[in-house]
């Protein structure tokens, strides 16, 4: 299974879930793409196979994902404070891929009816589903 984690910032949210799902799953194959380098190196260092960062990273990783994961800014255009541009946020939502989105209320963007809940939580429930889709994928 080939799992993109796309995470911005300092990319502390994307280091979780590859190190979550590598201690899960250790054989999943995991592309890490970051807004930023800082965020790609923090995801490598947790344990990613592959790295990369940027806009076009992301649309090329979106092509040949099996799963996509990452905070729920990455199909919003604008988000995680201007980082995800309109194109990255296009191409995650036209992936064939599985999402795997984990709700975030930032960044004037809020879900209705998601409890705050601690990111450790959420990075938990976002590895057991991705667990569960790989006996389908």
């Amino acid at each position: 299974m080939n799992i993109l984690i796309i995470d911005g910032q300092g990319g502390g949210m994307g280091a979780q879930l590859v190190a979550g799902i590598k201690q899960k799953m250790p054989e999943a194959e995991i592309t890490a793409v970051g807004t930023n380098t800082i965020a790609t190196q923090a995801m490598l260092k947790a344990g990613a196979d592959h790295g990369a960062t940027g806009e076009n990273a992301v649309i090329v990783g979106c092509r040949k994902a099996d799963v996509i994961s990452g905070p729920i800014g990455i199909v919003i255009a604008d988000s995680l404070f201007g980082e995800i541009t309109p194109k990255m946020a296009l191409a995650v939502a036209q992936s064939n891929a599985e999402r795997v989105l984990l709700p975030m209320n930032i960044c004037s963007n809020f879900i209705a009816g998601v409890d705050k809940q601690p990111t450790a939580k959420l990075i938990e429930a976002a590895v057991e589903k991705i667990d569960t889709l790989k006996k389908s994928i």
